[in-house]
């Protein structure tokens, strides 16, 4: 059934039992600390520290080129630290990245899928990655599918959706496993209105049911609304991290939105200057 479909307490493998401590007892879904990455010289992520307790929605903020995608990567196991350490799930990377991958959903900026597929095929391709029977695969990208109102574009091949519709499938195959934290790096970014709201609603419904989700966007007001904790960081550093009120004390901004709280933080300015021919 459907309302079986999205219950993150069942682990990624069909027929195992969950297990672990309860919710208030678990350790935190994400533990980063003293964390760095070094491309030449350059760190782009540099001492970075943050823990992400289960069963929260978490908003991973900071403008272009601060660190977040570098820092899902390595939460991913796809790119090694140059030091610190990380925790997810209780599992420490990168000697326990295959065991950490199978609890993760991830949806990519980039949405790399297999565009000469269509979207059932894709979705069935990756629950048979994770392990899953042919027969739920099938049954399980079909009910996707129709979640996500894409079963009218059956027959259409991933290379000819749309934008939103990428997004779309791209979070229906982070769901089709099951998994207790979902890694999200620009999920809502080309998605209309209407796809937008349906992808939240789902979203908060796995986050009611015990899962954990990380989250990039630069749609501050939808972070605002959706996410219980929130970090900025800026050139690879956490500046402030905390619930919205904790931020806007570490910001010295009482009253700001989350907005302005970022723009405060990451060092952003008015335009005191105008151009005749503008």
């Amino acid at each position: 059934m459907a309302s079986e479909l999205f219950d993150p307490s069942t682990t990624s493998v069909e027929g195992a039992s969950a297990s672990g401590p309860p919710p208030s007892q678990a350790v935190p879904a994400i533990e980063i600390h003293d964390l760095t990455k070094e491309y030449d010289g350059f760190f782009a992520v540099n001492g970075l520290t943050v823990s992400v307790p289960q069963g929260c929605f978490f908003g991973f903020l900071g403008p272009n080129g601060a660190g977040k995608t570098t820092t899902i990567r390595m939460l991913m196991g796809l790119a090694q630290p140059t030091s610190g350490e990380i925790r997810v799930l209780g599992l420490s990377l990168p000697e326990k990245s295959y065991e950490v991958r199978k609890e993760i959903g991830l949806v990519p900026d980039d949405t790399l899928l297999f565009d000469h597929l269509t979207g059932a095929e894709y979705l069935q391709f990756v629950a048979r990655m994770y392990g899953l029977p042919r027969k739920i695969a099938i049954e399980r990208a079909g009910e996707l599918l129709a979640l996500f109102e894409l079963n009218e574009h059956d027959r259409k091949l991933i290379g000819e959706y749309s934008k939103g519709m990428r997004k779309r499938v791209a979070m229906a195959a982070a769901l089709i496993h099951r998994p207790k934290l979902f890694l999200m790096d620009e999920p809502f970014e080309g998605v209309d209105a209407v796809g937008a709201r349906l992808m939240k609603d789902i979203l908060l419904e796995q986050v009611r049911r015990g899962a954990t989700i990380f989250l990039t966007s630069h749609v501050l007001e939808v972070v605002e609304r959706l996410c219980d904790r929130m970090a900025i960081i800026n050139r690879g550093r956490i500046v402030v991290q905390g619930t919205l009120a904790e931020l806007r004390t570490q910001a010295a901004e009482a009253e700001g939105s989350l907005e302005e709280i970022f723009v405060h933080v990451v060092g952003g300015r008015q335009i005191s200057e105008k151009l005749d021919w503008l």
